[in-house]
């Protein structure tokens, strides 16, 4: 009984202290970012949060990283060409605790910004994918994205300008679709004319999808083209 005595207050601080533990971790507030190169003419980059990097290889057009955990409130966010600390993006922005946000570097080189969106990732319905888009490609025309079937267009986003911090806020919920296999069909906004044709693209149930025209109209070294990101 004495031997007992003796361990109980040991197990019982150990207790207290795993206890305290668990509850500092779940006070911590975070929220989750992810990061697409969008600017077709920009070097490969590094990511900074408040000056430590956060990525272990350069990030290339027009490539995403997976979902970074940070800090909830206000971060300062880098963006440096790789390797160097020649910063093209500096900025300071707010994350809410326990949301998701994706965050586009975009536009040329020479006027390169960055926009941030807020993800929703709720799970969609039973047999729906959930998708957006975004005009991220400089100097192309408004555009209309719709389902081709056979000669029948089904216009899904509407004369979409090339896209400025308000319109992507403004562009960034979620539409329902029916899980399936599409083919979307890229158009100057008010006309019939085809500019980009994604055939056999297969949105599955459950899964979130952005989807981002990216590159240059008529260049052949980053042509007019468009990324799926799967954000689950």
């Amino acid at each position: 009984m004495k031997k007992l005595r003796t361990l109980a207050p040991v197990a019982l601080m150990a207790l207290v202290a795993f206890t305290f533990a668990a509850c500092k971790k779940e006070k911590k507030e975070e929220a989750r970012v992810l990061v697409t190169h969008a600017s077709p003419n920009a070097p490969g980059v590094d990511l900074l949060v408040d000056n430590n990097k956060v990525n272990s290889a350069a990030l290339t057009f027009p490539n995403s990283t997976g979902y970074l955990t940070v800090a909830a409130g206000t971060r300062n966010i880098k963006v440096n060409a790789a390797g160097t600390t020649t910063t093209v993006i500096n900025a300071d922005i707010p994350f809410t605790k326990d949301k998701n946000y994706s965050v586009f570097a975009f536009n040329l080189l020479a006027s390169i910004g960055a926009i941030l969106v807020e993800d929703n990732l709720a799970a969609p319905a039973s047999g729906k994918a959930h998708i957006r888009f975004f005009h991220l490609s400089p100097g192309a025309p408004s555009v209309t994205v719709g389902v081709l079937s056979g000669s029948t267009f089904t216009p899904v986003f509407s004369n979409r300008a090339f896209e400025t911090q308000t319109t992507a806020a403004a562009n960034q919920a979620f539409a329902p679709v029916d899980a399936g296999t599409y083919n979307f069909d890229v158009r100057v906004a008010g006309t019939t004319t085809s500019v980009l044709t994604l055939n056999g693209i297969n949105l599955q149930a459950g899964k979130i999808y952005t989807v981002f025209a990216r590159g240059i109209v008529g260049n052949t070294t980053t042509p007019l083209g468009a990324s799926i990101i799967l954000h689950n």
